[in-house]
This record gives structure tokens, sequence and C-alpha cells, in this order.
């Protein structure tokens, strides 16, 4: 993946737990959201539909994930 900027989960706490990070600029064709492990960067991000993605936030938001 090109060098971009990968924003954190506003959920994660700083101390080295489970956290995602998303990268707005790569989004494929606006369809696709590239997502990865933030302890483990140098691996292949995962994506999902952005339809998917929203969904999972919104969800996470509300406490239902």
């Amino acid at each position: 993946m090109p060098e971009t900027q990968w924003i954190r989960s506003s959920y994660s706490d700083g101390t080295g737990g489970n956290c995602v990070e998303w990268a707005p600029g790569l989004a494929f064709g606006g369809d696709l959201v590239p997502v990865r492990d933030s302890k483990d960067t140098g691996r292949v991000p995962l994506s999902f539909p952005s339809a998917a993605w929203s969904a999972f936030v919104e969800g996470v938001k509300r406490g239902r994930v």
C-alpha cells in the first residue's frame, strides 16, 4: 500500500490493546474502505464495502457491536 494517513479508532485507549485504523485516502473508488490492525501495520489491510463499514461504525457508536 502506498504511504498514506491512517486514522486510529477513537475507542483506542492508547495502551496497545485491540485497535483498528482506516485510511480514507485509500478508499477504492469510494466503495471499499481499507482497515488494518494498528499493532501489525505491515500486514495487508482488509477492505470492506463502504456501506458495511459505515454500519459497523454506527453500531459501535450506539454500543451494539
